[in-house]
């Protein structure tokens, strides 16, 4: 029997998704590690307040959390972190987010520090651990926050008896990153570079000899890199080769050190990899005879590759998940974070002898039927300076629900954050609990996002507030043009650089009704001065150098054009993000409230940059739903908590 759909109202429909049931999704999984026949990896757990914790699963398939529910295994250098653990011979060491400390944990007994607790003149911390081959040393980066001063950043090797003093073995640089040893001698290799440059831009790859006696590094080498090339994820194969994944060729390829020169082994016009924001991010590796298995990412689906290690082509196999990543070499098999766009992330083991897949652990049990999801569909339309731009258009899907006639559905504009970063079409509930709502959405891949080669990445170096917001406009008046969507209720959010474009597209731009910012700029002068280390000098690239480049700056800022402000908007915010401070919100809704525009400001005390306990997921998801609700005219299905908006007279 076919069930007769309703008519009803775009924004009106009656959802599957809650925005309880979306945020019980909320279960990251990432950084996976092998230990013999025991597979490790981190839950961020929205429900425990967004707490990492350490579970294993042993060669007997039982699955337990070695982190204890008085440890949150995060770290916080760059802010952003990652690598926050490794574990060798059944001992874990792993970063505490509460103290930063390092600890070891030996099979059945309690955790101990194995650093100092933080002095009067000085906080450490630590990211992307790597243990020595003989377990003695634990080879990571330091972060040291000294009393009015900028951190400072330095390789360091960590005894793992907790005794010995801390050696530092590299350091004259502003960042380091990848700490990588080869299993066959002592040879080590790691990233590193100074400002104004992000690890994007470009960096330096070194080599040496880790004298483990000593704990330290003898005969350092730089093999290759400068300010212009970006090298990612080095790895050591295990005949002992150096690879390592560079965008020299104007696409981040695979590259392998030959102990002379370096060869670019696999020449596509394909990237790779990615940029990096956190520590520990792995998109290839290696199998037992030494070859290749690089992922690849598709629309619907994607596919892992392998190679010789000379990059000769050997076979690609077509996988139902089409983000991979986190990809590890575990018994004739790997193991990998995947995800596509009708399942969410999952730790799956693909065989390379036979195919098959297991799931080891799924982030979540919903189950959205089919006839529910909406699917992407990548665009590319033209936008400002004769160029083209991407995104992902999904339409509004409910199998319970139909418009009514000549109605077109209004659209959810979305700029992804980064900026230099870019969207997914992995299937992300937070979209769908929209578009099964009756909204159409599209995720922007504006000018300066990965994915696309170095030319469009470097795109928006100077550019960004103009193309960046350029692209969200242009991609609007695009699906107007073919009809798709009601050009009067048009929203757009985004997140942190997201939400800067998100403030600026409602600024400088009449195309947009309504926007909700999530920890946005509002004033990039302020910016300058307050907020972390890693993204300090970011702007000189996306902006120019500051003080010479200060009326672009101020030209960028929409706080100095709120006159131009006429579209209501919610702001949500945490009250502890040091990397766009709570300030930043607090100056915009004072604009706001002064020119008498509908806008609602939530701060969500304790939460940092993003969003992780599951209440205010809950809470900020809503809330965006009722304000859209009263400035698009339509009743929002469920129940939704209301919410106060200041100046709502005037909606």
């Amino acid at each position: 029997m076919i069930m007769k759909k309703k008519n009803s109202q775009y924004g009106s429909w009656l959802s599957p998704l809650s925005a309880k049931l979306v945020t019980s999704a909320s279960l990251k999984l990432s950084e996976i590690v092998i230990d013999g026949d025991d597979i490790y990896w981190l839950e961020c757990r929205a429900n425990e307040g967004g707490r990492y914790v350490i579970v294993k699963k042993n060669k007997n398939g039982k699955l337990l959390d070695v982190s204890s529910s008085s440890f949150n295994v995060r770290n916080s250098v760059h802010e952003y972190g990652g690598g926050s653990y490794d574990v060798k011979d059944g001992v874990v060491y792993f970063c505490n987010w509460d103290d930063q400390r390092i600890y070891k944990a030996l099979p059945n007994k309690s955790p101990i520090p194995i650093t100092s607790v933080s002095q009067k003149n000085y906080k450490d911390r630590y990211a992307d651990l790597r243990i020595s081959n003989d377990s003695k040393w634990i080879i990571c980066v330091r972060e040291r926050h000294q009393n009015n001063r900028e951190p400072e950043n330095q390789l360091v090797a960590i005894s793992t008896d907790g005794v010995s003093e801390i050696n530092v073995i590299s350091k004259g640089y502003d960042f380091y990153s990848s700490p990588r040893l080869n299993n066959r001698d002592e040879q080590i290799c790691w990233l590193s570079w100074n400002h104004p440059n992000m690890p994007w831009d470009g960096c330096e790859l070194w080599s040496g000899i880790f004298d483990s006696k000593n704990g330290r590094i003898i005969q350092p080498n730089k093999i290759t890199g400068d300010q212009d090339i970006s090298i990612v994820q080095p790895e050591w194969s295990p005949k002992g080769e150096l690879f390592f994944i560079s965008d020299e060729s104007g696409w981040w390829n695979l590259t392998k050190w030959t102990g002379f020169s370096t060869v670019n082994i696999i020449s596509e016009k394909l990237d790779h990899g990615g940029p990096s924001w956190q520590f520990g991010f792995k998109t290839f590796c290696f199998n037992d005879q030494n070859e290749i298995i690089l992922s690849e990412k598709g629309l619907l689906n994607g596919s892992v590759r392998k190679f010789e290690s000379t990059g000769k082509f050997l076979n690609k196999i077509t996988i139902p998940h089409n983000s991979i990543s986190y990809i590890v070499n575990y018994n004739h098999s790997v193991i990998y974070v995947g995800s596509s766009p009708n399942s969410l992330p999952e730790i799956s083991k693909f065989s390379l002898i036979d195919s098959q897949i297991e799931t080891i652990k799924s982030s979540n049990e919903i189950q959205l039927h089919e006839e529910d999801i909406s699917y992407p569909k990548k665009i590319k339309f033209p936008t400002t300076n004769n160029e083209e731009s991407y995104a992902f258009y999904y339409a509004p899907k409910n199998s319970k629900y139909q418009p009514i006639k000549s109605e077109k559905p209004p659209l959810l504009v979305i700029s992804h954050g980064g900026p230099t970063s870019s969207t997914s079409t992995d299937l992300n509930l937070s979209i769908q609990y929209w578009t099964t709502r009756g909204f159409s959405v599209v995720d922007v891949d504006y000018r300066g996002s990965t994915g696309y080669g170095k030319k469009y990445r470097n795109s928006l170096k100077g550019n960004w507030g103009i193309f960046d917001t350029d692209d969200c406009v242009s991609v609007v008046k695009y699906l107007s043009k073919k009809s798709l969507i009601d050009i009067n209720k048009v929203a757009i959010k985004g997140g942190s650089a997201g939400g800067y474009t998100t403030i600026n597209a409602l600024t400088f731009h009449d195309v947009f009704a309504v926007g909700a910012s999530y920890y946005g700029i509002a004033d990039l002068s302020v910016f300058i001065n307050d907020t972390h280390k890693f993204e300090s000098k970011y702007l000189d690239s996306l902006i120019g150098p500051y003080p010479e480049k200060k009326q672009e700056y101020y030209d960028r800022s929409a706080i100095n054009f709120t006159e131009r402000l006429s579209c209501p908007m919610i702001i949500l915010q945490g009250t502890e993000d040091k990397i766009v401070p709570p300030s930043q919100a607090e100056i915009m809704a004072k604009a706001l409230r002064e020119k008498k525009i509908p806008f609602t400001l939530m701060m969500f005390k304790g939460e940092q940059h993003g969003f992780r306990d599951s209440k205010n997921i809950i809470a900020s998801l809503e809330a965006e739903l009722y304000f859209y609700s009263k400035v698009m005219k339509f009743i929002p299905s469920g129940e939704i908590k209301p919410i106060v908006i200041e100046n709502s007279d005037f909606l």
